[in-house]
């Protein structure tokens, strides 16, 4: 697969995972949404606030090359946060809305990506003041990586709460199916071939 169909994948991906744990929380009090938790951020809302807030400060840095206009015009509406750790809403109904929307337009600058965007330099502070320089393509990685980490400290804290988290497994997305067919290709058991070890391919992958 190359960097362009991945980066899209992930960026749909978040979209779909996203809306899973949501569906989670939605039926949820006000009380159980804002109750301690003992993590880092205290609670089920403040770890949902903070995952939204850290997707706009990214798409923010993003958006500081001044190359990806898509970025540059969410400025008006993206939440700002002066600290990691800000929250974006305290509101569920507000939240959800703006998960939404920022999940929108992470699919569609990720579509409009081209390749050479991937090894733009991007430079940037990082919360403790820190000069960073990276390319875009590996900060890419980073961003949806932070992001199904927090997925998982969330889905963490409802299932502590004794609500289940919804289906997260990658391969488990409708139309998933990322990789273009081999020739010769076989799937697993063949009578023909019971010992091949197969490619890594689309009759290889399995949820664990």
């Amino acid at each position: 697969m190359d960097a362009l169909r991945h980066v899209r994948l992930m960026a749909d991906y978040n979209r779909w995972t996203n809306r899973q744990l949501y569906a989670a929380v939605s039926p949820l009090s006000a009380a159980v949404l804002a109750a301690k938790t003992g993590d880092h951020f205290g609670s089920i809302m403040a770890g949902l606030s903070h995952q939204v807030a850290g997707d706009a400060r990214w798409l923010e840095r993003f958006g500081s090359t001044g190359h990806f206009e898509r970025l540059l015009a969410a400025g008006d509406w993206l939440p700002g946060a002066a600290s990691q750790c800000e929250s974006a809403s305290t509101d569920l109904g507000e939240l959800t809305a703006l998960r939404v929307r920022i999940d929108e337009l992470i699919a569609g600058w990720c579509a409009d990506l081209i390749f050479k965007d991937l090894d733009r330099i991007l430079v940037y502070r990082n919360p403790t003041g820190l000069v960073q320089q990276h390319q875009l393509g590996p900060l890419l990685s980073h961003f949806f990586n932070h992001q199904t980490h927090h997925r998982g400290q969330i889905s963490t804290l409802l299932h502590q709460a004794g609500v289940e988290a919804g289906l997260s497994e990658l391969v488990g997305m409708p139309g998933f199916d990322p990789f273009s067919p081999l020739d010769g290709d076989t799937a697993p058991g063949d009578q023909q071939h019971p010992t091949q070890t197969l490619p890594q391919s689309r009759s290889s992958i399995q949820a664990c």
